[in-house]
């Protein structure tokens, strides 16, 4: 497998980028439905927000490396087998995945600042606070996280169907082109 994106399939580089991104928001999905069940005399009740801090963090920083690569490294272009409804249904699909992740990880940094404390990630850098409305900010910066947290996750639980579709239904290298491999169809579908 290459490194960049050649017009026919993914390169080593987004497909990592891809699958990482994809491990951590499902991790801090489920972390995030787990701490909110602890009680304060539970031992994981201050441990678990700072982890989800701290990766949340990290995450956000690996989203801008994934649009920095993505601009750099485009993306294949679509197979032209693709109507032109599911040429805009992926176009719209990925960038509506793309603009609530980063959504997402602001609202939490907006939940996680409203007391104007800095966060500290793992113990290796501050992120400092920017904005401190304790009551208005955390409470607002709560629901939206918590409504953007499940649609990404339905929408993510989606795209992963439609993958499915494209490669058992459609019998196309959609799947195959995000895995690196190539098939025997590519001559006839450049």
């Amino acid at each position: 497998m290459q490194f960049l994106n050649t017009h026919q399939r993914y390169g080593l580089i987004s497909a990592l980028l891809h699958w990482l991104t994809a491990l951590v928001v499902y991790g801090m999905f489920a972390l995030g439905l787990w701490m909110v069940t602890l009680s304060y005399y539970d031992g994981w009740y201050h441990q678990g927000p700072e982890l989800h801090k701290s990766i949340g963090i990290l995450l956000m920083m690996g989203l801008v490396v994934r649009v920095i690569w993505r601009l750099l490294s485009p993306p294949p272009k679509p197979l032209k087998s693709y109507s032109p409804l599911t040429r805009a249904g992926a176009t719209l699909g990925h960038l509506a995945l793309y603009l609530m992740l980063f959504s997402i990880v602001i609202s939490g940094y907006l939940i996680s600042t409203a007391d104007g404390k800095p966060i500290s990630v793992f113990g290796w850098f501050d992120v400092p606070a920017t904005f401190a409305d304790a009551a208005v900010q955390a409470d607002l910066a709560g629901s939206v996280h918590l409504w953007l947290a499940w649609t990404v996750v339905i929408l993510s639980v989606l795209h992963g169907l439609m993958a499915f579709k494209h490669d058992f239904i459609d019998k196309d290298d959609t799947l195959n082109r995000m895995l690196g491999k190539s098939s025997s169809d590519y001559g006839a579908q450049k």
